[in-house]
């Protein structure tokens, strides 16, 4: 078994940029594609996930100083830190029913497209870390790895379903046809798509439009994705303290952002579209005009000027809120950078408009933060019992991405009920 375990990890390790694109070859070759077409697909979606990577990179290495130094200024103290995704995943895949995870949810993802159950066929597997935490967390309340991954399967379950329902607005919103978004951060805030639906009828709030396209219209050049982001880059340095210079950089940093970031999702669908489209011919020719949805990494979504802006906007609305909000006791670090992430079904349903956006934003981040509080307990249990290096000064650790998952919390808590 240790075995299997240490292959498994191996596998992981290697990375969203090799495992995609080893997930797409076969898939290529699997639905008839010649392997030169097959191979020259999955080489280009990993060539646009590095360029995806690369500039993810840049934002998390720049946000992460200037959130930091916007606690500093703040004076806040809190007692649960939030370590971010990257530990998270790290707690996840060292528990004990790690090993089980990938091969059981191929398997389940394969039985529900058999079933007619999904349209994904989610290719992300790295991102089944967050399935992994959900089992990992029963685990650690049942002591039972049956418990465990029956609650991972249902996390699987309702990730696969969002993703079916949500694959419309990635086609028509964000330009992606054939693509759907099972990442368990971003499914966790499907609610607020429920959310922009009731403030686009509200009377006067619904008639604030603040997409790029109607900004770059009053603005003229100053309304382009690129002013914005230097524009918000600015603002969160000069909250953060910085001098003169520092501002300039980060504000060139997110300017960078907005502008690179749209090709690089250019690239990955040129790499995806052979494989989409093979995939329909396959299916057609033996099930009929079925429809099929490819499943990837959310950070495809990140490709929409209106993600980053929102994103940005409410990185010291975070902040903020974690100070002010009575009963919290989460104070938000690593998964700053995560925002993005979890506020692209946010965006998309609000038709990019950043004002409607950042109010729901806001509303499902603090219900994050309370949701993170309330599991810190169990978290920090988790973390210690595999070692992990607890950071100074910290009584107890969280996150708002997997910590704060809506979907995670409500599975725990049922499973809490006979435990």
């Amino acid at each position: 078994m240790q075995g299997f375990v240490d292959f498994i990890q191996a596998f992981l390790d290697l990375g969203a940029t090799v495992i995609l694109p080893v997930a797409i070859f076969l898939l290529g070759l699997f639905f008839g594609q010649k392997p030169g077409k097959a191979f020259r697909s999955g080489l280009t979606i990993g060539v646009a996930f590095v360029g995806i990577f690369l500039v993810i990179d840049l934002l998390v290495q720049n946000l992460g100083p200037a959130a930091q130094g916007m606690v500093d200024r703040l004076g806040v103290e809190l007692n649960v830190i939030d370590v971010g995704w990257p530990a998270t995943s790290s707690i996840a895949w060292a528990s004990s029913v790690a090993a089980f995870i990938i091969p059981l949810g191929l398997v389940v993802n394969v039985v529900m497209l058999l079933t007619k159950t999904t349209k994904t066929m989610n290719v992300d597997i790295w991102n089944f870390w967050h399935y992994t935490f959900m089992a990992a967390m029963v685990y650690a309340i049942s002591d039972s790895i049956i418990q465990g991954l029956i609650a991972g399967v249902l996390f699987q379950i309702v990730c696969l379903k969002v993703a079916d329902w949500t694959a419309p607005m990635m086609s028509e919103f964000y330009e992606l046809p054939g693509v759907s978004i099972a990442t368990g951060s971003t499914i966790s805030y499907a609610p607020g798509i429920f959310l922009v639906k009731g403030i686009q009828k509200v009377p006067g709030l619904k008639n604030w439009n603040a997409d790029p396209d109607t900004i770059q219209k009053r603005f003229g050049i100053f309304g382009e994705s690129i002013f914005i982001g230097l524009f918000l880059g600015a603002v969160i340095g000069a909250l953060a303290g910085y001098g003169v210079g520092d501002i300039i950089e980060i504000g060139m940093a997110m300017a960078a952002v907005m502008v690179l970031m749209p090709r690089m999702v250019k690239i990955l669908m040129e790499g995806l579209m052979p494989v989409s489209e093979s995939a329909r011919e396959w299916l057609n020719k033996r099930f009929g005009d079925k429809e099929i949805y490819i499943g990837l990494d959310a950070a495809v979504a990140l490709g929409h000027p209106a993600v980053i802006s929102t994103a940005l906007i409410l990185v010291p609305i975070t902040v903020v809120m974690a100070v002010i909000l009575p009963g919290n006791a989460v104070l938000p670090f690593g998964d700053l950078a995560t925002i993005p992430f979890v506020v692209a079904f946010i965006v998309g349903a609000a038709r990019g408009n950043i004002v409607h956006s950042v109010i729901v934003g806001t509303i499902m981040i603090a219900i994050s933060l309370y949701i993170a509080t309330d599991v810190a307990p169990l978290f920090t249990q988790m973390a210690e019992s595999t070692n992990f290096d607890m950071p100074e000064g910290s009584a107890q650790i969280s996150s708002i991405d997997q910590g704060g998952n809506i979907v995670n919390w409500v599975i725990y808590k049922i499973f809490s009920l006979f435990n």
